[in-house]
């Protein structure tokens, strides 16, 4: 529980890699060239080197997302591609398939991905056993489920905290590759659970038509940080891999200032010029899923989109305009959007007339609306813009010490640099000279350095040009730089070469949903005492497959749940294009299942 807390966030891109550490996060986990579960958020080596670089200044991780499921051809690509990340200096891999626990692997730390399905202590020892770093659990799980895991195991625990929900258990959804081929363990998912479906009965009934059945609200776990600490999670994971650099900043901003005064593993102190907002975001509506055991309030049928917050109602129409009610400052080229017949429709703020409590709005295209209509904000102008803008940094505080013979600069990490002084002048004037170089020295500029102090520890103050102060400034702040990273290149270097033991994997499903799409993942099943009969589901589609698991049941949100003495009938679902999927129902564990009709 005393452990330094680390705040993980996602980076699509190297920018916003930087921007996550600048604004709070303590960890990065960033795309490949290949073989990342986000296929469109792939990033070239030289980017991650220089995201590596920019990190480890402040002490900052960086993972990379080795966690599709590969094919035999594609073995020895990946062997090739770990040890050159390790040359570049990342620190650890988030991993998928086991056939990377067959390879030479270097010292990295290693992470079982969420898709490997870790639900509960046997999973997670198994990862422990085997001699993995960190297991990032299910999303699925309550408080209590997770302070079981955390109590019962000596391996580290992440758990994700903000971000998009998959309606399934991860990596044991094969939806998007059934309907249409793109495999969401291969970092292809086309995303139909954010599709429309309708719910029928067996006899004709239908329940819902064309609704978003399996679209999931986004994750805001910040009101139980404290639990999840205190039931021992190291680790507190955003989602959001495609999102962008705004989305970024703010998230983790909020999160950064949420987590507090707590010991993180990274170090810095972050200077805001702004205050986070995450309903500025994009976000489907949040909720804390089944942490508090209950899971209730966890959907959103009516879109899968971003509609914001919600700002006032409509109170009067015009030919070109319309009134509304609110007491929200609205800007030209504000985003605003409304539901209309369960579809979300928006426009573009042309021109403003503010009235008291009423605001006159000239939209781009005037809408189809009614009086009474609820109003929501998906983008704030000026907002984004002030976050394009933000001159937020992360800066390492530091003192500097004038002595008799040196001048020192120890910072927050107690690293310390010196500059010999040679025959050092006694200055006419010593506390106007004081002066001077307290205010030259605390003139850290665009540096990563913040200076909180100035101490004198010479008997009397000598003489300095300025130009020479400032020289020393910069000199002593290029050294401090250089001897961090050298000080976190020997913390590495500590690390030792993975060698993967064998323990007997936690069999549950002995089929395609054990993800072995190639010969050294299924070697190593073999080895950890598993018969290994069925290939992925991408490689043979299996007969009435299982395409999805999830906690989320169509029966309770429509209140037919079979607990409750509801009609037993056979329900589906049906998409857009009339393809008619089965669903089961296992009340004992309250999950639904998607099956292939």
């Amino acid at each position: 529980m005393n452990k330094p807390l680390e705040l993980l966030a996602p980076a699509r891109d190297k920018e916003c890699a930087i921007a996550a550490i600048n604004f709070g996060a303590d960890a990065i986990y960033i795309g490949p060239p290949e073989f990342g579960a986000r296929k469109n958020a792939s990033n070239t080596l030289d980017d991650i080197k220089e995201v590596v670089d920019f990190a480890h200044k402040f002490f900052a991780r960086v993972y990379v997302t080795l966690n599709t499921i590969l094919r035999d051809d594609e073995l020895d690509k990946v062997q090739k591609l770990l040890y050159k990340l390790y040359d570049i200096g990342v620190d650890g891999i988030i991993v998928q398939d086991f056939a990377i626990f067959k390879m030479d692997l270097p010292p990295f730390l290693i992470s079982a991905s969420t898709q490997c399905d870790i639900r509960d202590v046997k999973k997670a020892k198994f990862f422990e056993k085997i001699g993995l770093d960190r297991v990032i659990l299910a999303r699925e799980l309550s408080i209590e489920d997770v302070r079981e895991i955390c109590k019962n195991t000596n391996i580290e625990i992440e758990t994700f905290v903000h971000g998009a929900l998959c309606v399934s258990y991860s990596g044991q959804c094969y939806l998007s590759c059934a309907i249409g081929g793109r495999s969401s363990n291969r970092g292809e998912c086309a995303q139909p659970c954010r599709m429309k479906y309708s719910l029928v009965g067996e006899s004709g009934k239908v329940y819902a038509k064309n609704k978003y059945l399996l679209s999931l609200k986004d994750f805001c776990a910040v009101n139980y940080l404290n639990d999840l600490i205190n039931a021992g999670v190291a680790s507190f994971k955003i989602e959001g891999r495609l999102k962008d650099k705004n989305y970024v900043k703010n998230v983790c901003a909020f999160y950064n200032i949420a987590l507090g005064s707590r010991k993180r593993i990274s170090s810095g102190k972050i200077f805001y010029d702004f205050v986070p907002d995450i309903n500025k975001t994009f976000n489907r509506g949040y909720t804390n899923y089944f942490l508090d055991g209950k899971g209730k309030n966890i959907y959103n049928f009516d879109t899968p989109k971003h509609f914001g917050e919600k700002i006032g109602t409509v109170t009067n129409l015009g030919k070109d305009f319309l009134e509304i009610k609110t007491n929200v400052e609205i800007n030209i080229q504000d985003g605003l959007c409304y539901f209309l017949n369960n579809d979300l429709k928006g426009f573009l703020v042309n021109k403003i007339v503010n009235k008291k409590n009423i605001v006159k709005i000239y939209p781009n295209v005037m809408p189809k609306i009614r009086v009474g209509t609820e109003i929501f904000r998906n983008l704030d102008f000026k907002y984004n813009k002030f976050l394009d803008n933000s001159k937020t940094r992360r800066k390492i505080t530091v003192i500097f010490y004038l002595y008799n013979d040196r001048i020192s600069v120890v910072d927050e990490d107690n690293i310390e640099c010196s500059i010999k002084l040679n025959s050092l002048e006694i200055g006419n004037d010593c506390q106007k000279m004081k002066i001077v170089i307290d205010q030259q020295l605390k003139k850290s500029g665009d540096s990563d350095f913040y200076v909180e102090k100035v101490e004198f520890c010479c008997q009397k103050i000598p003489f300095f040009k300025i130009s020479k102060i400032n020289a020393l400034r910069r000199e002593l702040l290029k050294m401090l730089t250089d001897k961090r990273i050298d000080v976190y290149k020997e913390m590495c270097s500590k690390r030792v070469n993975k060698k993967i033991s064998i323990a007997q994997f936690p069999l549950i499903n002995n089929d395609y949903r054990l993800n072995m799409h190639n010969s050294l993942s299924k070697e190593f099943y073999l080895q950890c005492g598993v018969d290994c009969i069925q290939s992925s589901y991408e490689t043979k589609r299996a007969k009435n497959a299982e395409l999805m698991r999830t906690r989320h049941c169509l029966r309770r949100a429509f209140d037919i749940c079979l607990k409750n003495g509801a009609d037993t009938e056979k329900l589906f679902l049906i998409n857009e294009k009339n393809k008619k999927f089965d669903l089961d129902f296992d009340c004992k564990n309250c999950e639904m299942v998607i099956r292939e009709n």
